[in-house]
């Protein structure tokens, strides 16, 4: 399984495992075999208008195609880059630039199945020949499938923990943003790890800056950045 690294729009960069060609290969399969179910389901239903006349029967059955047609479309854009099988396989659609994936990009991926899997199954070796696993339709769109599978703890959101009679020091952090949160966070765990007294220093201007806080008691640098992600998750929870 390779790793696929997204570059934000704020020159993050957060790492993703790319969803190998094994796992978007059963959720294909589990895609069709809904489908094959939905037209047997048909089949069986709706056979009392056989006598119908040619023309009827072709219309009638364009209309309860539909959903066949469209159903990796329509899937994809309503659940956020996922269908059933995806979402049973734990993978989803993402873009690559950090953005999440906008209907058009939905569009181009759903037209270039043509290419990818009706055309002797050419986005499986396309998919099995690159590092993002990405098929000839993700290319297209800039998107890649990605796994959701990794186990998450606290450390890595922006989420802290609080004591139930925590009292916060600075209203302030309020102007910040969650986007704004994670990337302190993110720098303040590496800068603290490192020991990179010269970033903690620097996130720490660019905080008061930010936020206007102009009374600071005396608190390092650590400190400080600690008690302001605190404080942020306290209000935005009990805003």
């Amino acid at each position: 399984m390779s790793e696929l690294q997204i570059n934000t729009t704020q020159n993050v960069k957060i790492t993703f495992n790319a969803s190998g060609a094994g796992e978007r290969l059963l959720a294909f399969i589990i895609d069709m075999a809904i489908k094959i179910g939905y037209l047997m389901v048909l089949a069986s239903s709706f056979g009392v208008f056989d006598n119908m006349d040619q023309w009827s029967q072709i219309a009638l059955n364009t209309l309860l195609s539909f959903p066949v047609m469209f159903y990796t479309l329509a899937l994809e854009s309503l659940f956020n880059g996922q269908t059933l099988g995806k979402r049973i396989m734990k993978i989803r659609v993402v873009k690559i630039d950090g953005y999440q994936a906008s209907f058009s990009d939905y569009v181009v991926r759903w037209f270039f199945r043509i290419v990818d899997i009706y055309i002797f199954g050419l986005g499986f070796f396309v998919m099995a020949m690159n590092k993002k696993t990405q098929r000839i339709g993700d290319m297209a769109a800039g998107t890649a499938v990605i796994v959701l599978k990794d186990k998450v703890n606290i450390s890595h959101t922006i989420l802290e923990n609080l004591t139930e009679n925590y009292k916060p020091s600075y209203p302030n952090v309020i102007k910040l943003s969650d986007n704004d949160a994670r990337i302190i966070k993110e720098m303040f765990n590496t800068s603290k790890l490192s020991k990179d007294y010269k970033t903690l220093i620097k996130l720490r201007e660019k905080i008061l800056e930010v936020t206007g806080i102009k009374v600071v008691k005396q608190k390092s640098d650590t400190e400080f950045i600690s008690v302001i992600l605190k404080d942020y998750n306290f209000y935005t929870q009990n805003m």
